[in-house]
């Protein structure tokens, strides 16, 4: 069920970065790597910016 490899990765040692997702957390995911490759990417990292703020006016928008 993916809770094993989960647990294997969130106490990794100091010096091995990791990212971690919820299981079955594939839109999160695909968020974290475009973020990392946006840091070397203008035109990707503008369209990550424009995703946010909608995210952002969104959840403004949402009547609770």
């Amino acid at each position: 069920n993916g809770l094993d490899s989960l647990l294997s990765i969130v106490q990794m040692p100091a010096g091995v970065p990791v990212a971690t997702t919820a299981i079955n957390g594939a839109k999160n995911a695909a968020l974290i790597a475009v973020s990392i490759l946006a840091l070397q990417d203008e035109e990707l990292a503008a369209r990550l910016d424009a995703f946010r703020a909608e995210q952002t006016a969104t959840v403004l928008r949402a009547e609770l």
